[in-house]
C-alpha cells in the first residue's frame, strides 16, 4: 500500500526535503534581519531595553566599558537561547534578535586585536 504522503526511505521524497529548505530560508531571513539591525544600531536607544545599564555607563566609550557591555550581552544571549531551547513561555524571539543585533554591533566597535567574549560555553569533554 503506497501513498504519496509516505516518504520514500531510499531516495527521500519531496516532503523530506521541504523542512530543510524551509529551515535554510528561515536562517537566511533571520541573518538578514540581524545584519540590518546591526547597521542601524544606536547604543543609547537600543541598549537600555536589552540589559540594565545607566545612561552614564552607556555613554562611556572606553574599551573597558565596551568589554563589559559585550560580556553582559553575551550573558543575556545565553539566557535567552536557553529559554528558547527549553520552550519556556518567557522566551521572546524579538528580544533574542535584538540581543544578537546589539552584540554584533558592539563587537564591531572593538579594536581589531580585541577578542569578544564567547556567547556560549565550550563543549563538554574538550576544547
Amino acid at each position: 500500500m503506497t501513498s504519496r504522503n509516505w516518504p520514500n526511505l531510499e531516495t527521500g521524497s519531496r516532503q523530506d526535503r521541504k523542512p530543510s529548505r524551509l529551515r535554510d530560508h528561515a536562517a537566511r531571513s533571520v541573518a538578514r534581519v540581524i545584519a540590518a539591525g546591526t547597521e542601524t544600531y544606536d547604543r543609547m536607544r537600543h541598549l537600555p531595553r536589552l540589559i540594565p545599564m545607566t545612561c552614564d555607563q552607556i555613554a562611556d566609550d572606553t574599551m573597558e566599558t565596551r568589554r563589559a557591555i559585550l560580556a553582559r550581552l553575551a550573558r543575556a544571549l545565553r539566557a535567552e537561547r536557553s529559554r528558547g531551547r527549553a520552550g519556556h513561555w518567557t522566551y521572546d524571539l524579538n528580544r533574542h534578535i535584538g540581543l544578537r543585533q546589539a552584540f554584533e554591533a558592539e563587537r564591531r566597535r572593538l579594536g581589531p586585536g580585541e577578542a569578544p567574549p564567547k556567547t556560549h560555553p565550550p563543549p563538554k569533554g574538550g576544547g
